[in-house]
This record gives structure tokens, C-alpha cells and sequence, in this order.
């Protein structure tokens, strides 16, 4: 699979080609690298300005807890008490407190660009992109409203904190909670101003800001004005970065306190008043606030969304490398809408109807056929990630491979099993060399792979094939060959781009690629977007708890 540089590009939700390109780097990934003398200032740093950091910020957080208990005794969740004196004071005590706390962190000086809007101007400040935990700065410097999982005020200390803003909380416990989560922002956003500003991070889940991915529209749906906020990061060295693949949550604070200084740049952009059209269609109006906040970032935008973290996250025998073209496949796979219901009744048809095609090519016409859908920009964009010496064909057993490994991310072997049934030969059930490579590259999503290695060392009998049981066998002893006869045959799969795009705005020349090695889960943004409740989706939740 490749992505080819003379892509068509779709229609977007408002009729209009789309000004998007996929991103140059995987966006649920983040690398850091170091070099030595960057290893050595951590260290000192470690042992001399990280604990002291440490024990200072942690006392700021205790010493808020009293004010925002006092300020919390005898608040109502349905209705906004006047801001009386004591309040305010209390208001201004807290936020002084939060700003010595992130001095003490490193962050000496924050730079605002913009005005803030009013309440009654613009009852929801939309924030972009949603990259650490770091990004609750805002919320303290404005003590905005903010939506979160309704467990998070049951955390000793923390959970006063948040009760303090008064947060729209939601519970997945509540199957009617995500209804009644944008029931009450629309009650909030039509007070009048009575209620503080609600933000929210429209992404829903942590990014490494190489680009802006599908905005959910829960935010949209109250159709009221809004206003698009921007921030920045623009330290040397990334330690803010908190992704579904890359450091975790206690390495990401160390290293950011190890930081001599981190800076912070927040922009208020223009409030954006939604049209009718786009009042009418909350996703026609978060499209087109998100183009607005990525020119004002300079980074592209994408239709890669949550559901591809799943994919990128999958613990499946075959980790993804950070380029690979398989996101881009998934997201045309959702815009078509070729996701089947019955993923296995369907996945084995097409594996029957693909093997009896025996390797034939198939052009873009029959390709269509073959789905049953019509000739469209947005089919020539899948098709030409399959056309890879661009002569207009293509191999459909590629597409059934990318497809099981989209829809299945965690069965490898299911998908290897249905890979070997379309390659194998019908008097041995075999595969040869070349035909593993074409395999294993497709379900990884990259252009080229080695397989020597691994194929020598299953068939360790020097027959010049291999069958799905002896693969099978094979695995089972080695449960991690793809670390060890994949990725060292291949240097540069953890960071070769499956494409060669030019870097995009925004992004910065010196930014470290390759696959992190750990899969920590990050705090994603509860949502809170009507649609239906996807299991797969909040068993991955439940890493967040």
C-alpha cells in the first residue's frame, strides 16, 4: 500500500473539495528522542529542580482545596447562584493559586493573543488541538465550564477542584447519559450568560498536533455561537505530549518539570456565528469551525477520528508502524461506508470471491463492481492506495487483508488465516515467499517489507513454502516475531512514511518519528455526541479509569 502524491480528494459535509491531505505523521503517536547532552540536563534536572517543582505544585493543589470546598458547600446543579462578593474573591484567590502552580511548573510566561468573549457573546469556547492534560491551563486561567466523566468527582481532592466549575458530567454507567449531557450544554448555552462559558475540546481524544482530526459535533449541536480557541506549544523539545502510543502520564510530567522553562501560547480567534444551513447541520458547522482553527494553526486537517486510535491501539500481534497508510484506508472506508454489519459473514465472502479470481487485477470499474458501489472520487483515493506501480490495477486481495485488519484489529491470526485461504495453492495449501511479503505488508499499510527472515525461519524444513498451520505454529512459539524477524529486517518500518509528501505547515523539521514502544492510554475527553453506544469503543474507555 502507498499513498500516492496526486491524490483526489472528496466532498465534505458542505459539498466542497475537501483542502485537506493526510498528515505527514501519525497523529496518535509521539516519539522523543534525546541527545546526550539533552539526557544530562534531565538528569541534573532530576535530582535538583524536578522535586522541588514537584512538592510546590503539589502543595498549591492542596491549598486550593479549601477554597473550592467553601465555594462548593450548598451549590445546586440545576440552577447558577449570583456571583456574589465572597465568590469572587474565592474566584480570584483560586486562579491565583493555579497560575503560581504552573509557574512553579516552568510555565513563567503565557502568552494571550485575542480577546475573550463574553458569556453572552459566545456561551462555548471551542479548544484545538487537544494534545496533554497540560491543556487544563485555560480552564484555570478562565474557570470555564467543562464537560468530563462523572467519576472524576469521586477523586479525593481533585474531584472538589472540578466540582468547583461546575462541569457537565458524563456517566457511561447512564445508556440516555450522552442525551442528556448535550441537553444540558444546550440549556447552559441558551441562559443568557447566566451560566460560565462551557470548553470543550471538540477532537475528543489527545493528538501529537500534526494536524486536526474529525471534530465530533456534540459542541455544534446547541447551534449558538462559538468561539474557536487555538494553543501552542512551541518548546524545542516536546514534553507535553500525552498520545495513545508515546510516554506516559507520570514520565510526561517529569520531564516537563525537568524543563528549564515551557512556554504557552493561547489564542481567542474571532467568535464564529453559525449559519442557518449550519445551525441546522451540527456537523456542517464543526467542519467548518475546524477549518478555521487549522489556518490559524497552520496545520492540515484530516478525517482521522477516535475510531482510529482503536485501530492504532489494537493489541494485535502486528503493531502498525506510525506512518502507516491503513489509517488513511480506514477513513475512506468509513466515508464510503463499506463497513460491514456482519464483518465475518462478509469478510469470508469476499475472500472466497477474491480467491477465485486467482490474482487477476482488477481496474477501477471492476473494483467498484466488486463492492457494488459506484465510480467516485473518494473509491479512486482507496483504489489508488492499491494501484502501487500505477498502472491502473490492483490486487483485491489486498483490500480484503486491509479491510479484516480495520475491522478486527486485534485478530491477526484471523486475518492471516484469511489472507493464506485467497494466496495458498489448492494442491498444497501453501504460499511462497513473495506472497507472505505481499500479506504482511498489506495488514501493516506500508509500500515495501523484507520477510527473508521470518519465512527462512518458519519453514526451517527449506521447502521454499509455507502453510497457515506451520505459520500458525510458528507464532505460537514466538508471539512476538514481529519484533524479532520483522522490525530488525526492516529498519526503517518503526518510521519510513508509507508516502512522500513534503512536511506539512506546523510541523517541525527536527520532530523525532518512529513507533513508540509503550501503549499507555492518555485522558481522553468524555464523549458526549448522540449516536450509538459502540462496546468496543468503551472497552477501551476503561483504560482511562
Amino acid at each position: 500500500m502507498r499513498l500516492p502524491s496526486n491524490r483526489q480528494y472528496g466532498m465534505e459535509g458542505d459539498g466542497k473539495k475537501m483542502d485537506q491531505a493526510p498528515p505527514f505523521r501519525n497523529p496518535f503517536v509521539h516519539v522523543l528522542k534525546f541527545t546526550p547532552l539533552e539526557k544530562a540536563k534531565i538528569a541534573l534536572m532530576t535530582v535538583t529542580l524536578f522535586p522541588i517543582r514537584l512538592l510546590i505544585a503539589a502543595f498549591m493543589m492542596l491549598l486550593a482545596w479549601p477554597f473550592a470546598f467553601l465555594a462548593s458547600v450548598g451549590r445546586s446543579e440545576t440552577t447558577v447562584e449570583p456571583q456574589c462578593l465572597w465568590r469572587r474573591l474565592v474566584d480570584i484567590i483560586l486562579k491565583i493559586i493555579m497560575r503560581v502552580m504552573w509557574f512553579a511548573g516552568g510555565f513563567h510566561w503565557m502568552t494571550v493573543k485575542g480577546r475573550r468573549a463574553l458569556s453572552t457573546e459566545a456561551p462555548i469556547l471551542t479548544l484545538a488541538p487537544h494534545s496533554s492534560y497540560f491543556d487544563a491551563i485555560p480552564v484555570t486561567m478562565t474557570m470555564s465550564s467543562i464537560v468530563m466523566k462523572a467519576e472524576s468527582k469521586d477523586i479525593p481532592l481533585w474531584g472538589t477542584l472540578i466540582k468547583y466549575i461546575r462541569p457537565v458530567f458524563v456517566s457511561r454507567s447512564d445508556q440516555n447519559s450522552r442525551k442528556k449531557t448535550v441537553e444540558e450544554i444546550k440549556r447552559r448555552a441558551h441562559s443568557g450568560g447566566e451560566w460560565p462559558q462551557i470548553m470543550i475540546f471538540p477532537e475528543g481524544t489527545c493528538t501529537n498536533r500534526s494536524c486536526l482530526i474529525t471534530f465530533k459535533p456534540g459542541a455544534f449541536i446547541p447551534a449558538v455561537p462559538v468561539q474557536p480557541v487555538v494553543f501552542r506549544y512551541p518548546n524545542r523539545l516536546d514534553t507535553i505530549t500525552w498520545t495513545w502510543q508515546g510516554p506516559g502520564a507520570f514520565e510526561i510530567l517529569w520531564l516537563t518539570l525537568c524543563q528549564l522553562h515551557n512556554e504557552f501560547v493561547i489564542e481567542f480567534l474571532p467568535i464564529y456565528t453559525p449559519s442557518e444551513e449550519e445551525k441546522q447541520n451540527p456537523a456542517l458547522f464543526a467542519i467548518n469551525v475546524r477549518r478555521v482553527m487549522a489556518k490559524a494553526l497552520g496545520v492540515p486537517i484530516t478525517d482521522y477520528s477516535f475510531e482510529d486510535c482503536q485501530l492504532a491501539m489494537a493489541e494485535g500481534q502486528l503493531r502498525l508502524p506510525v506512518d502507516t497508510c491503513l489509517l488513511e484506508f480506514a477513513k475512506l472506508v468509513r466515508r464510503l461506508g463499506l463497513k460491514p454489519k456482519n464483518i465475518e459473514k462478509v469478510l469470508q465472502e469476499y475472500g472466497n470471491r477474491a480467491r477465485k479470481l486467482e490474482g487477476q487485477k482488477l481496474g477501477l470499474e471492476d473494483f467498484a463492481h466488486f463492492l457494488d458501489v459506484p465510480v467516485s472520487d473518494m473509491l479512486r483515493d482507496m483504489f489508488d492506495l492499491f494501484d502501487e506501480h500505477e498502472d491502473n490495477n490492483m490486487d483485491i486481495r489486498e483490500y480484503v487483508i486491509a479491510l479484516s485488519v480495520v475491522c478486527r484489529p486485534a485478530k491477526t491470526l484471523g486475518t492471516m488465516k484469511l489472507a493464506f485461504k485467497m494466496f495458498e495453492a489448492e494442491e498444497d495449501g501453501a504460499i511462497i515467499e513473495t506472497e507472505l511479503a505481499v500479506i504482511l505488508k498489506t495488514a501493516l499499510g506500508v509500500a515495501h517489507l523484507g520477510v527473508q527472515r521470518l519465512f527462512t525461519a518458519i519453514d526451517a524444513e527449506d521447502t521454499g513454502k509455507v502453510t497457515f498451520d506451520k505459520f500458525r505454529s510458528f507464532v505460537e512459539q514466538h508471539p512476538d516475531f514481529a519484533e524479532d524477524y520483522l522490525y530488525t529486517e526492516n529498519a526503517g518500518l518503526h518510521g519510513a512514511p508509507c508516502h512522500q509528501h513534503q512536511t506539512q505547515p506546523g510541523q517541525s523539521p527536527a520532530s523525532p518519528q518512529g513507533t513508540a514502544t509503550s501503549k499507555t492510554a492518555n485522558g481522553i475527553c468524555p464523549d458526549f455526541s448522540p449516536g450509538n453506544y459502540d462496546r468496543a469503543t468503551d472497552g477501551l474507555l476503561k483504560k482511562h479509569n
